[in-house]
């Protein structure tokens, strides 16, 4: 007999050429009792990058039982299963249209056999009207990753039962669509921070700034990189790349100024040593202006790093306090370095970060909003991660 969980779906859009192999010692029976779940929920950390922690945190406080994170494949594989924590686990599906919003055969099959989640998290790009009317039970919660506040055409957004935004003008802008459609501003990035990844550990400063984002376009590396170019002394950057087409060009561009900039990836390293990484520096910046709320502006003040941002970041800047940093123009950002880095050390960012914006805080915000539109979880046999 199956034991009665409710669960939490959260699809990425995230599309992978090479996955693990499937994990079926991981599909036992969850705990059937009390107890049971209450220690499985207790080994349970809430860490890892944004697409992972709300999930976790769903679980780690109560409001699900389990949750998985699923992804997309573009391999030979129909679907993989693989288990990261108790309770937690992951499952790609593989994508046969290479179109969004994304829809996969296998993902419509497993939801047809094993029955919708309690709650489905749809971020990015989406998935097709399809699978959501395959969820048609499950309460639905969308929320872009991006700018614009809605991704996808309107016979797929009419189905969300909550938007999530990250600003005042993506709320006004969703309800052009949907007016009726409840929207809150939680951007899942910057909140649910993970204060146990992101810490301070005492390491030597031997570099004054990092910049964490990916080689592409819109981070606006050139913003920083005319920035060094005019600071009043040479300032040591690390930049780090997780991925991104532009790596090649950014490292010859930073030669060709004379900057003192070194590089790490693409590929990506671990959350863990992103965190040592930052460690090494004084201050972070984020250059980008056309850029979702990114979840680093908070994983920098956790490290203990003051944030220098861009003043035309049009999704973020609620989060740069007199506390936590500041913003300058493009044209004065290399004033802006200059100012922080001598600031930086009267700042704890960290402490402003824990109690605001941390993991704990942001899924009690979301299980008011999840209240105030009448949620309630289901709790359902289903086959889970133990």
């Amino acid at each position: 007999m199956r034991t009665s969980r409710s669960t939490l779906y959260a699809v990425g859009d995230a599309r992978d050429a090479e996955l693990p192999p499937a994990d079926d010692a991981a599909w036992s029976e969850p705990p059937s009792d009390g107890r049971g779940l209450a220690r499985a929920r207790a080994e349970l950390r809430v860490v890892g990058g944004y697409m992972e922690r709300l999930p976790l945190a769903a679980v780690k406080s109560g409001l699900v039982d389990q949750a998985e994170a699923w992804s997309y494949a573009v391999g030979p594989a129909t679907t993989t299963t693989w288990r990261e924590q108790p309770l937690f686990g992951r499952r790609a599906f593989r994508l046969d249209d290479d179109r969004p919003p994304f829809h996969s055969p296998a993902m419509l099959r497993f939801l047809r056999e094993q029955g919708a989640p309690d709650l489905l998290c749809v971020w990015g790009l989406g998935v097709s009207e399809e699978i959501l009317l395959a969820c048609r039970e499950s309460f639905t919660i969308s929320y872009s990753l991006d700018v614009a506040p809605l991704r996808v055409p309107a016979s797929v957004s009419r189905h969300f039962d909550l938007i999530l935004v990250g600003e005042a003008w993506q709320e006004a802008a969703a309800r052009v669509r949907h007016p009726t459609t409840p929207c809150a501003r939680l951007p899942i990035g910057p909140e649910f921070a993970d204060p146990l990844t992101f810490r301070p550990l005492g390491a030597p400063k031997d570099y004054d700034v990092i910049y964490v984002a990916a080689a592409q376009a819109y981070k606006r590396h050139d913003i920083l990189f005319a920035a060094l170019a005019r600071c009043s002394r040479p300032v040591r950057t690390l930049c780090v790349f997780g991925y991104g087409e532009l790596a090649g060009a950014l490292r010859a561009q930073a030669r060709a100024l004379g900057l003192a900039v070194d590089f790490v990836g693409p590929p990506g390293v671990s959350y863990a040593e992103v965190n040592a990484l930052m460690n090494r520096a004084r201050i972070g910046v984020v250059g980008g202006d056309a850029d979702g709320c990114p979840a680093v502006l908070t994983e920098y003040m956790l490290a203990g790093l003051p944030v220098l941002a861009n003043r035309d970041l049009c999704c973020g800047l609620g989060y740069i306090t007199p506390e936590t940093g500041l913003t300058a123009s493009p044209a004065e950002f290399h004033l802006g370095i200059e100012e922080l880095l001598a600031r930086g050390p009267e700042l704890d960012p960290r402490a402003h970060v824990v109690g605001r914006w941390d993991w704990p805080t942001s899924i009690r915000r979301l299980r008011s909003i999840l209240a105030d539109c009448g949620f309630r979880p289901r709790r359902r046999p289903i086959r889970a991660f133990a």
